[in-house]
């Protein structure tokens, strides 16, 4: 007997609207929740390098996502204090400050430091980040800065995060971060991060004006096409990226597990049905970011490439909200989208090799 016309219908309506085919799903550990903070940068970098350190190394490894941001904030305190509290003062940072992080402290695993009081579970910054606040803005407004101002910042992420170990044991030896980090063969000063704006010349490099670039990173600038196909040729050839983007649009849906530019008239039926997206031109995304619709939101992970049933292809990120979507907390992400909405990717230098050249 042929179903009903409404069983048809409630099939329709279950099946994928969106199937995928793997090109590339390179080796990440699990997806993690940054909770109640705003540490995206960290978790996202960190999982870059656990899956660096994989490639490199062969040791799959969760580490600490919490040590970059404990090494962090004291060093954006001095920014600040530097600028006499005339400088962006808040959680975030960016990928380059986490292999800051990396090179000046090292890397740790996730049980040597995990940022939590005992018989806590979940991350939640909002006091600490409010704590800080304050204090650096009181410091700020003294007509002469004590001397002691670099104890009392210290104390207060040692009172919420804990004090950043020396030493540690890993199957059975003992490594100081430096010395993990170097097991793991991470060698900081070999990545690269690439951008892609009008406003400076292509094949130059510049510091990125995001609010959250306090450490002044600079930033290899391609045309989107080309850091584009840096990444796809990169991720081809065994090398993950992160990924630094805008996620404000009503087309990035964690909830449906996808991230879609749609076309004009397309928005409305955007997750009901298969859509048009939307055609990306350097000039339409350098537009985003001058009339700031296009700004340095969120930081993720890409860890594979997928091609839909129409043969559109989608990178496929790794996010730091939960698992609660169909995809496990990844995301398949569009390449209107991408090539729309991405501030700046970092990778391996020699994974330049596979996709562009320096000019």
């Amino acid at each position: 007997m042929a179903p009903s016309a409404q069983a048809q219908n409630q099939a329709k309506k279950e099946a994928p609207l969106y199937t995928f085919k793997t090109l590339a799903d390179l080796t990440a550990t699990s997806v993690k929740d940054q909770c109640r903070t705003g540490t995206c940068w960290s978790f996202s970098t960190t999982s870059f390098l656990e899956s660096e350190a994989a490639r490199i190394s062969g040791e799959v490894v969760d580490l600490s996502e919490m040590a970059s941001v404990r090494y962090t904030y004291p060093l954006k305190a001095e920014m600040y204090l530097r600028h006499h509290g005339l400088h962006q003062f808040g959680p975030g940072s960016l990928c380059h400050d986490v292999l800051n992080a990396a090179a000046g402290y090292g890397l740790v695993p996730e049980f040597a430091f995990t940022g939590l009081d005992a018989g806590e579970t979940e991350f939640n910054h909002g006091e600490l980040d409010a704590v800080l606040a304050a204090a650096v803005k009181a410091m700020s407004e003294q007509k002469v800065l004590s001397d002691d101002w670099r104890d009392a910042v210290d104390g207060i992420c040692d009172a919420y995060l804990g004090k950043l170990p020396s030493s540690f044991q890993f199957d059975g030896k003992t490594y100081t971060p430096e010395s993990f980090r170097d097991q793991l063969g991470i060698n900081p000063a070999q990545y690269v991060s690439l951008t892609s704006f009008t406003h400076h010349a292509f094949g130059e490099t510049f510091v990125l004006e995001v609010p959250d670039n306090f450490s002044r990173g600079q930033y290899l600038n391609l045309p989107i096409e080309d850091l584009t196909r840096v990444a796809r040729k990169a991720l081809m050839d065994g090398y993950t990226v992160a990924w630094d983007a805008d996620v404000s649009e009503k087309g990035f849906s964690f909830r449906n597990g996808m991230a879609l530019m749609p076309a004009e008239g397309e928005e409305a039926k955007m997750f009901q049905e298969v859509i048009e997206e939307a055609k990306v031109s350097q000039a339409s995304r350098q537009e985003g970011f001058e009339n700031h619709t296009t700004t340095d939101d969120h930081l993720m992970h890409i860890v594979g490439l997928a091609q839909d049933q129409n043969g559109q292809e989608y990178f496929v990120i790794k996010n730091s909200w939960g698992d609660g979507n169909p995809y496990g907390g990844r995301q398949y992400i569009s390449m209107a989208y991408f090539k729309a909405k991405t501030i700046a990717v970092t990778l391996h230098r020699d994974a330049m090799q596979s996709g562009g050249k320096r000019r």
